[in-house]
């Protein structure tokens, strides 16, 4: 579980934090006033750019990241495919033009006994929906159907965006924290020591104040999941919504932990409801389902 999370949040931290500390070692401090106050508009400025500008970096990279990280084959409907291969991309070309998508997501195949799908990318018109092999060989064609369905729904939302402008208003007020923080630890300090004290303390708060951060956007992502079941019940028919849960639970065991930076853009999770689960548990998913 720790692990899982500490990457979790060193995947969203890390462009923030290397833009704090280039600026830290180029001395980059606009909010500071000439005699070391700080100047609380400026450092909101300052704090909103180095925010957005780590998620929106991220939102840029998120489709290549995923298919490097989990070595996805995409698979080019102009070549030649194999009759499952056409029949994934057809499917997933379907339920797009059903939801009204414009451009067709890129479909590709990871290989990995997990049974699991995600679906990523910088915009509706820029997306991946990537499936398991486990899940293609372990599910039936009404189950894949509604996982399908439930990815092309993250898309059609527009998910990917709307995370990263929350991930983006929390590393904002993560940026501006820490920094008062370690202010206020200088004034603690003698004069000479308190750049050094201010850099370890800005990344040190940094870290804390995004595990707290992290709390809202895990709960988010856990609504996403719920409008998304809604949305795959809506293009896939209901039944085949809640049969693809139910299978799911079959499987829980086999969802990797080792690709925890994309744990909130897979269909599943490994582990149970609490504050720091991406997924609401399947029970609720298909409570929530049938009382639709």
């Amino acid at each position: 579980m720790a692990k899982r999370i500490f990457l979790f949040l060193l995947s969203n931290i890390l462009v923030i934090t290397t833009i704090g500390i280039v600026l830290s070692l180029l001395n980059v401090s606009p909010y500071q006033t000439i005699n070391g106050d700080l100047n609380l508009v400026n450092l909101l400025i300052f704090s909103a750019v180095v925010g957005f500008t780590g998620s929106f970096v991220s939102l840029a990279m998120s489709r290549w990241m995923a298919k490097m990280m989990m070595k996805v084959k995409v698979l080019d409907p102009s070549s030649s495919l194999s009759a499952y291969e056409r029949e994934l991309v057809d499917r997933v070309h379907r339920l797009s033009r059903a939801a009204g998508l414009s451009k067709m997501p890129q479909v590709g195949i990871y290989q990995s006994s997990e049974v699991n799908a995600f679906a990523t990318g910088p915009s509706k018109r820029r997306s991946l929906v990537a499936v398991s092999t486990g899940l293609l060989n372990t599910m039936d064609d009404d189950a894949i159907e509604g996982v399908l369905a439930h990815e092309v729904a993250h898309i059609s939302n527009g998910d990917m965006v709307t995370m990263t402008l929350l991930q983006g208003i929390v590393n904002t007020f993560v940026v501006f924290f820490a920094r008062i923080a370690a202010w206020i630890a200088t004034r603690f300090v003698r004069e000479e020591i308190a750049p050094i004290v201010h850099f370890v303390a800005v990344i040190i708060f940094q870290l804390v104040f995004s595990v707290l951060g992290s709390l809202v956007v895990f709960a988010f992502s856990r609504y996403r999941e719920y409008h998304a079941d809604r949305g795959g019940a809506d293009l896939a028919g209901k039944d085949k919504m809640i049969h693809a849960l139910r299978s799911l639970q079959q499987y829980t065991q086999r969802v990797r932990d080792d690709e925890a930076s994309l744990a909130t853009l897979k269909i599943n999770s490994k582990k149970g409801m609490s504050l720091f689960s991406t997924h609401p548990d399947l029970n609720e998913r298909i409570r929530r389902l049938e009382a639709k």
